[in-house]
């Protein structure tokens, strides 16, 4: 993929509208997680050492078109700050005259960082007159945001149109890289670990991969709506009902194909969400009236990590189940410490899997992790996507 890349551009004395995916989470004003901000400390770097100012951009959350206090980006700014060990100036606004003012007042090595674009409907709109009115803050753009090129937002494709010199960041080059390698030429046995909640987001990228995995094992809610489909008892269980013909479809797929396709083999199951909730493991791979499939049984779990174990590439997307509870997490840590362990290259894909990996301890012992989780499944279905496409030579 020829891609035009910060090395391809001369940056002195350049301003630069850099746009990130800076959508941390933040409890009672606090950062609790900034994995997405030091994810882009090395094109911040590399940028200002070649005599750029800075321009930073981002969305947080989803404020739907209005100004939420609780959605700025001001904790942002000081955390990033902080890892910089430099002043980021702020602008109350991501367009208009206290923006413009700043951005033209900065000197080469200075940072703004603008408020959330996403207080202006008009960013997810991808309204080009917005995008425009982005474009008059910089000479050249940058997009490190790797989380948001799934989507046609303003700042991420329309803006092109207007900018003279358009490239893209380390982290994105890191995670084309990363997927590409999933999709081009995997290691075999390559195998595909699913979970978390919505298999209709899932059917493109697992459609796209079935000639290239040779095993697939699944968890969370994503198993209990395969198991419905399998026509088995799925008890009181979340299951995504509009998906089960399509997961039908699916295991009719990989039958053909003589892959190999685990739902668990039994279930730690609950009388409710709850840290002290009653709960046991079943003893075969469906769930009892009246009671929730939680987290995968200790003979999932065994028969996951042989599978773990005979891998030599892994894409790992969502939990095994509720790992945020105490009780429920066994299955999730399980399968990420087995990971971290096996002779293996391993993409973690994004969202609740790189809080898992995370808990478990083990971020520096996968490959890759992700930054977004809906472009990573995107990546995975089509090859690319449309931030990306803008970027192209």
């Amino acid at each position: 993929m020829e891609l035009q890349t910060i090395e391809d551009k001369d940056y002195k004395g350049k301003r630069v509208f850099l746009r990130v995916d800076f959508n941390v989470p933040i409890e009672n004003g606090v950062i609790t997680d900034d994995t997405r901000i030091t994810a882009a400390l090395p094109t911040i770097n590399y940028l200002l050492d070649k005599g750029a100012s800075l321009v930073i951009a981002s969305h947080l959350g989803r404020p739907k078109g209005k100004t939420v206090p609780e959605m700025s980006l001001k904790p942002v700014r000081e955390r990033l700050a902080t890892l910089l060990g430099k002043d980021v100036i702020f602008s109350e606004d991501c367009i208009g005259p206290d923006a413009e003012k700043k951005a033209s007042g900065l000197k080469a090595g200075q940072i703004l960082m603008l408020e959330n674009l996403r207080f202006h409907k008009e960013e997810e709109d991808g309204d080009k007159d917005f995008a425009k009115k982005l474009s008059g803050l910089a000479d050249s753009y940058v997009n490190d945001a790797f989380g948001t090129c799934h989507r046609k937002h303003a700042s991420i494709y329309q803006i092109i149109e207007h900018m003279d010199s358009a490239a893209c960041g380390y982290l994105i080059q890191r995670e084309i890289k990363a997927l590409s390698m999933l999709l081009d030429n995997p290691r075999k046995p390559f195998l595909l670990i699913l979970g978390g909640a919505k298999v209709l987001d899932k059917i493109g990228m697992i459609t796209n991969l079935l000639d290239k995995v040779d095993t697939i094992i699944t968890g969370g809610v994503m198993a209990y709506t395969f198991i419905k489909a399998k026509n088995w008892e799925t008890g009181d269980c979340k299951v995504e009902p509009e998906a089960v013909p399509a997961a039908k479809e699916i295991i009719k797929a990989i039958n053909k194909k003589h892959m190999e396709f685990h739902t668990p083999l039994d279930h730690i199951i609950a009388d409710r969400i709850s840290p002290d909730a009653h709960f046991f493991a079943t003893d075969r791979g469906t769930v009892p009236n009246n009671w929730i499939g939680v987290d995968i049984g200790p003979q999932a779990i065994e028969e996951y990590i042989d599978c773990i174990n005979r891998a030599k590439t892994i894409f790992w997307n969502s939990p095994m189940g509720i790992f945020e509870i105490e009780p429920f997490s066994r299955g999730t840590m399980e399968v990420a410490r087995a990971i971290a362990a096996a002779d293996v290259f391993s993409v973690i894909g994004g969202g609740d899997s790189v809080a898992a990996v995370k808990k478990a301890g083990v971020e520096d012992k996968v490959s890759h992790i992700c930054t977004g989780g809906g472009a990573s499944l995107e990546f995975l279905e089509k090859g690319t996507l449309p931030g990306i496409e803008v970027l192209k030579k």
